[in-house]
């Protein structure tokens, strides 16, 4: 027996549930640099792109690799799939980035 729960409006907003439900997605790249000045150029110019988009990124990795999840900047705003294209883009965009994956949009609060 399967009982459906129903939330109020006000509840579903504060848990961000359905129609407030906050999309992101994940990426990952390999960064092939062999200065210092290349990496700082390369966040630079990353951080124009994201900060242009009013996004938010959050960034792991080595010296080799970079992972991160990007979420809209808006409190209930989500990222789109013309976000998805826009960071895919400009990871390939720089030379010192190769094997670039860009993920799906997914719920940012909750895991599937």
């Amino acid at each position: 027996m399967s009982k459906e729960i129903v939330r109020s409006r006000r509840l579903r907003k504060k848990l961000y549930l359905d129609e407030f439900a906050v999309l992101g997605f994940e990426f990952s790249c390999t960064i092939n640099t062999e200065s210092e000045a290349d990496y700082e150029q390369f966040f630079d110019s990353f951080a124009d792109v994201v900060e242009s988009r009013d996004l938010f990124v959050s960034l792991d990795g080595g010296q080799d690799k970079l992972t991160g999840f990007v979420s809209a900047g808006g409190r209930y705003d989500s990222a789109t799939d013309e976000d998805r294209k826009a960071i895919e883009a400009a990871l390939n965009s720089y030379s010192i980035m190769s094997d670039v994956s860009i993920g799906e949009l997914v719920d940012a609060c909750y895991e599937d």
